[in-house]
């Protein structure tokens, strides 16, 4: 039986916990990173990080995958970009007119990511999608906004989420404005468009799934890529009933290729937005898109003036010097190429592990290769937030924060081997429980649970 809480003790991680409680709604600034989402007891509060690790104010160092919710892709405190921060700290950071570095950053931006015209900065994904949704219905004139239903999170704005079960807030008239259709299932996306005729401004979506299409798709038989048979089949679907195709890249941006899911697949979007990898955990995202629409925010067209976005703090100098820093870096390095390198070998560690243990059915590795999720089954296959807890128990306890296996760059061969090793631990407990009929003995307390709830 797994061992008690008190048995790795995390004392100065649980006084600090009730220190945010105390100060800070749900004692944490985002809810995925929440001590909710973690067994009881056992949420760590960071120190510091350093490449793929992390040590918590106990002292304990782990090796840590997910980092900044897929935000550090190239590791903490990545000597490049700490050096291209450090540069312009010393330059000053916020000035009354545009600096240099906001040119540079663009020009930078776009050479990455051909597919788009211009780009605007901005600090966070939600203001970036919000207007990408604002400026679609000024320049369609339509009220209608088409959300995929497979994407969990677009926004912490109302047109988004009022339509998740944490819509205290939000005017059912606000909610009523937002629809939603399927991955991958341009039939029925087609029918939402027809139920809705000429009042969808956009189509926004994640332009991959984290599991892609279903294996039933009939995008599966089509003999190309499903994926990208699937996005030109939607940009042709937008074109034809006139609305704006917008593709969200913040977890797509980068670690599908340098240029997004968009220069993978060969799919041109009208709007993209991008963030989470592109600052390497500064803070910058980007809205880009075709010249006719993002003009429509500025200052060279005849129309009516769409705010698009306006934000004191969306170009400071650091977050762009971070920004370029990490583009380059990118291109130079390979990247890419490497975050699916140790996404594929992580991935064959904990599958074989899995199905040693005899719980391959139910401990699952889904998604690409560089953006890794698992899920959690119970006896009966079902997802199962008390065998998620069994399993985050035993890997934190082995010196592994995993809410997913979504890997940087910054992993080394040995640190995936010891992951694949407490993950092995991870799963003879697994096993022990199944067989037991009831994980509960080895969850030390509640459960962990869902972000989106409508209770606490």
């Amino acid at each position: 039986m797994v061992a008690p809480a008190e048995e790795f003790p995390l004392p100065r991680s649980r006084a600090a916990n009730e220190r945010l409680h105390a100060l800070v709604p749900g004692g944490a600034h985002t809810y995925a990173k929440g001590d909710d989402q973690y067994p009881a007891d056992l949420a760590p509060v960071i120190s510091h990080g350093r490449g793929a690790h992390v040590w918590d104010v106990d002292g304990n160092r782990y090796v840590e995958y997910g980092s900044g919710l897929r935000s550090v892709s190239l590791g903490h405190a990545h000597p490049r970009v700490v050096e291209a921060v450090r540069r312009e700290l010393d330059r000053g950071s916020n000035f009354v007119r545009p600096s240099i570095v906001e040119v540079e950053a663009a020009e930078r931006f776009l050479a990455t990511v051909p597919t788009a015209e211009m780009v605007k900065f901005a600090k966070n994904g939600s203001d970036a999608t919000t207007a990408a949704v604002r400026l679609a219905r000024a320049v369609t004139g339509r009220p209608l906004v088409a959300v995929c239903d497979a994407h969990p999170f677009f926004s912490v704005d109302d047109w988004f989420i009022g339509t998740t079960p944490m819509s205290a807030g939000v005017p059912a008239a606000t909610t009523e404005l937002t629809v939603t259709f399927p991955y991958a299932d341009l039939a029925a996306t087609e029918q939402v468009l027809a139920r809705h005729q000429g009042q969808i401004a956009c189509l926004i979506l994640e332009p991959a799934s984290q599991t892609g299409p279903s294996p039933s798709s009939p995008l599966r038989s089509s003999g190309g890529d499903p994926t990208a048979d699937y996005l030109a089949g939607l940009r042709a679907l937008a074109d034809r009933h006139g609305c704006v195709l917008v593709f969200d890249e913040m977890i797509t941006g980068f670690r599908w290729s340098e240029a997004g899911a968009q220069g993978l697949y060969g799919v041109v979007p009208d709007l993209s937005t991008f963030g989470k990898a592109l600052g390497n955990g500064f803070a910058v995202a980007a809205l880009a898109g075709r010249r006719d629409l993002m003009e429509r925010g500025g200052l060279r067209h005849p129309g009516d003036r769409v705010f698009l976005l306006s934000t004191t703090h969306g170009a400071e100098t650091h977050a762009l010097a971070a920004a370029m820093a990490v583009l380059t870096t990118y291109v130079e390095e390979g990247v890419t190429a490497r975050l699916h390198a140790i996404g594929e070998r992580l991935a064959a560690g904990v599958r074989d592990a899995a199905a040693g243990a005899g719980v391959g059915d139910h401990l699952l590795v889904r998604g690409r290769a560089s953006n890794l999720v698992f899920a959690t089954l119970d006896a009966d296959l079902r997802p199962s937030q008390e065998y998620r807890t069994l399993f985050l128990r035993q890997l934190i306890t082995g010196g592994v924060l995993a809410p997913s296996f979504v890997v940087s760059s910054a992993l080394s061969d040995a640190d995936v081997d010891r992951t694949v090793d407490v993950v092995a631990q991870a799963c003879a407990v697994y096993r022990k429980a199944l067989d037991a009929g009831d994980p509960t003995p080895w969850l030390a307390g509640r459960p962990v649970k869902p972000v989106f709830r409508r209770l606490a």
